[in-house]
């Protein structure tokens, strides 16, 4: 199979051409490991391959019985672990970290037979909305390689969105589907929390702001590994009940009635947003309109800022106890210069939380979670920009030495200043990506939709928030956005 063959089909259509004998499993592992060499220097979207393995595990597949039998993927380098691999976080403390395990969401993956060719890049511990770790370096955009591709998991969307793999595991802690989604041009679902695997020994992640799915270009690639990947886990603190029918199916069936649908181009925490993001709303809104949709403009009610402050309280949190663990682990101290900034100023801030205030501030996620209940009695589904401005720069973002030194006054702080300081520390990316954490705290399904490019050629995607467990509901809307004219794809695409 030539590159530009392979890079034209999605999974579902790989998978087709594998049980029809039309192309074999090790046809699909070349082609995958070919484009890497191609393109992963223009973009380091992959830091680690397993050309060997892969080609010595091609022999262990079903070729009728596992669904995506030799279909080529690549997991992200955080929580996506393949047992006897590293697994670093994008961190250069656990660059010698080896997997004692598959992860619960990989052994799902490999029963069903993919092709595990490697790992992508990710910044350290998730953090951010770019992927630029010190460890692996930038991610470059495929649509313009000046620009950056997302993150957290902006190695998977580069390298979705350069024809490597069809699917590639991604999360989503604060957006880090639909961000990259949005700055690449690919279909980015969110679901719905406790609907996907956790684990091993973890039962949540980020107190249930994070999930693992998986980035696509195809709808229906998105479907079939939510058929795949919905769960009922006994060991995992969240639960969403399973979705009876068969989300492919859904993309075969006609919308049943008219939705009502509220739209919203403010930003929730005050900031800028793009004209290309609110022309991408209103063209969006002007398509549901002539599908027979109701849509209205209105706001949820819920205060931005102090969702991001609670979401913040939880990154303190969360990262005071990673430095803690991995003290434990590497039996040492920790210090400023072994880790990035915002790892740092997130640890140091955490040790002030105290247990009162965390459990305060996830209280306040479940008022948000019954706020947007309320308002989806009303209204079918919630509509945004994905992201309030395309793609940023390469390293555009990322800390410069000045405002380093600046940060590492975290530790002089008084303890009621930290919130505020990393608040004000997040702002410049905030305002790029205001959008989209509210569904990570309500534990809301989301999808982010390629519909717009801009007048300078980047993509840039708008956002869809359900009801819990109304993934079906984005589905057959995105399945009918898919062949619409305002379905980008790839098009356009240098790389395609």
């Amino acid at each position: 199979m030539d590159l530009y063959t392979y890079a034209k089909y999605d999974g579902t259509g790989l998978a087709e051409l594998v049980k029809k004998k039309e192309v074999t499993p090790k046809e699909l592992a070349d082609a995958a490991f070919k484009q890497i060499e191609l393109v992963n220097p223009l973009l380091n979207g992959v830091v680690r391959t397993r050309q060997e393995k892969v080609l010595k595990e091609l022999s262990q597949l079903d070729l009728q019985k596992q669904p995506f039998a030799g279909v080529p993927i690549l997991l992200k380098d955080i929580s996506q672990a393949i047992e006897g691999e590293p697994l670093t976080a994008g961190s250069k403390l656990l660059k010698d970290n080896i997997a004692g395990r598959d992860s619960n969401f990989v052994a799902r993956l490999r029963q069903a037979g993919f092709s595990f060719i490697g790992h992508t890049n990710t910044p350290e511990f998730g953090l951010k909305n770019i992927t630029e770790p010190e460890v692996h370096g930038q991610t470059k955009n495929p649509w313009n390689t000046k620009y950056s591709a997302g993150g957290s998991s902006g190695g998977s969307a580069a390298s979705v969105a350069s024809g490597i793999v069809p699917i590639a595991g991604a999360s989503d802690g604060g957006g880090s589907i639909r961000i990259p989604a949005s700055f690449t041009s690919l279909f980015g679902l969110k679901p719905t929390r406790g609907r996907t695997p956790v684990g091993p020994s973890v039962g949540r992640q980020w107190q249930g702001a994070s999930i693992d799915f998986v980035l696509s270009k195809t709808v229906r690639d998105s479907a079939a590994m939510l058929d795949l990947l919905q769960i009922i886990q006994p060991e995992a603190a969240f639960h969403t009940p399973l979705f009876e029918g068969n989300y492919t199916d859904v993309l075969r069936k006609e919308i049943k009635r008219p939705l009502r649908i509220a739209f919203q181009t403010q930003s929730p925490v005050g900031t800028p947003v793009s004209e290309e993001a609110m022309d991408a709303v209103h063209r969006m809104v002007k398509w549901l309109e002539e599908q027979g949709h109701e849509v209205e403009e209105r706001g949820n009610g819920i205060d931005g800022v102090r969702l991001m402050e609670n979401y913040y309280i939880m990154n303190n949190g969360e990262m005071a106890a990673t430095i803690l663990s991995l003290e434990k682990m590497l039996g040492r101290p920790i210090a400023a210069n072994d880790v990035e900034i915002v790892t740092w100023v997130l640890s140091v801030a955490g040790h002030s939380v105290t247990a009162a205030e965390f459990t305060q501030s996830l209280a306040e996620w479940d008022m948000a979670a019954a706020k947007m209940a309320a308002f989806h009695e009303t209204f079918d589904l919630y509509l945004t920009p994905a992201t309030a401005f395309p793609a940023p720069k390469a390293g555009e973002l990322t800390q410069t030495e000045e405002e380093i030194q600046s940060l590492l006054k975290v530790s002089e702080l008084k303890k009621e200043e930290h919130l505020s300081f990393v608040y004000d520390m997040f702002l410049k990316s905030l305002t790029v990506t205001p959008f989209t954490q509210l569904a990570n705290l309500t534990g809301q399904p989301a999808m982010s939709v390629p519909t717009h490019i801009t007048a300078e050629g980047l993509p840039l995607g708008v956002q869809f928030v359900a009801p819990k467990g109304k993934e079906d509901m984005l589905l057959a809307l995105a399945g009918q956005l898919e062949q619409s004219d305002l379905w980008i794809g790839m098009e356009g695409n240098p790389f395609f």
